[in-house]
């Protein structure tokens, strides 16, 4: 199993695949080529005997130097519950303390329990939202009408 930095050309053995990780769900669209070629430092591909079995799409904000982002992950179905997502986020850790980042941030669907257990398991901290579902603090409507989300830091 590899790690390596992500490159431009990655975007064309992803992009295909992303869709058929997740049940045939339209989620593509959320990773478009930009991230390969502009994140390329702090987004990485896992790989084993040249498959591509995981990635995760991470940056800095521009906004806030000390704060990244991680925008995606994504792990093929015949390879999760083998710590490559937790690779991977120790992989990004890693770096972006290279780069002067305290607070790793990230957001979830509040239906997504497996991704709200993974962020639990790897010490992130839900930021409280305006309301409580099933017992999880969202912040409704963070992504558009109907789009509510749960928001994620993790001091790192």
């Amino acid at each position: 199993m590899n790690i390596r930095s992500i490159e431009g050309s990655d975007y064309y053995r992803i992009s295909p695949i992303i869709n058929e990780w997740w049940g045939g769900r339209q989620m593509a669209d959320m990773v478009p080529k930009l991230f390969f070629e502009h994140f390329n430092n702090s987004s990485f591909i896992v790989e084993e005997n040249g498959e591509i079995i995981g990635f995760l799409i991470g940056f800095v904000s521009q906004s806030q130097t000390n704060t990244a982002y991680i925008h995606f992950i994504g792990v093929h179905p015949n390879h999760r519950n083998m710590q490559i997502g937790k690779r991977l986020y120790h992989t990004f850790f890693q770096v972006m303390k290279r780069f002067n980042v305290e607070v790793i941030r990230c957001v979830t669907s509040p239906k997504n329990r497996n991704s709200i257990a993974f962020h639990t398991h790897m010490g992130f901290d839900i930021v409280e939202g305006d309301n409580v579902v099933d017992g999880i603090s969202i912040h409704t409507q963070y992504d558009g009408i109907n789009h509510d989300r749960v928001l994620f830091r993790k001091q790192i």
